[in-house]
């Protein structure tokens, strides 16, 4: 259905991506890999690109505040398309911006939550905590190596399913 709008046609919708399960749990075990191999024992939470919960994994004795933070980490990424740790040399130096930012629910302003990119558009992101903020943002890093490695893999288009269904 298209709607007319001052002579120009409009779609009342977008179609929108975000990340699937699948996808979401191999972010997840690439980031733990890498937590074991430098001895770090997180949460790691994946978001859909609407903040959403798809997957967590907390390792047995992680402290419980790093369960909320890890998925904060991923919120703020998700909610403004940026990596935590890429704000506090933005706000830092801003007396305002560093106290206005504050009163901001679920912003976390350090490292350890890194969105999850398709084609510059944010489809979800990874949030870990549970070591020092550079090694959260390690461990974050390492899942969204992961993302990006599956992205560079061949898939099938949506048409090529449903033709082959269709055959």
């Amino acid at each position: 259905m298209h709607i007319p709008i001052g002579g120009a046609v409009m779609q009342p919708y977008i179609d929108v991506r975000t990340i699937t399960l699948a996808a979401a749990r191999k972010v997840v075990s690439s980031a733990q890999q890498f937590a074991h191999v430098i001895g770090v024992r997180p949460a790691i939470a994946v978001l859909d690109r609407a903040g959403e919960l798809v997957t967590f994994d907390r390792l047995d004795g992680v402290p419980l505040l790093c369960v909320e933070l890890a998925q904060d980490k991923a919120h703020s990424a998700i909610r403004f398309g940026m990596a935590t740790h890429e704000w506090w040399p933005m706000i830092g130096s801003d007396p305002a911006l560093v106290h206005g930012l504050a009163k901001l629910d679920r912003l976390v302003v350090f490292g350890g939550g890194v969105p999850l990119l398709d084609g510059g558009n944010t489809v979800g992101a990874i949030g870990v905590s549970g070591g020092s903020t550079d090694e959260d943002r390690a461990i974050a890093e390492a899942g969204e190596a992961a993302w990006r490695q599956l992205l560079a893999e061949p898939h099938e288009s949506k048409q090529s399913r449903e033709r082959r269904v269709d055959a």
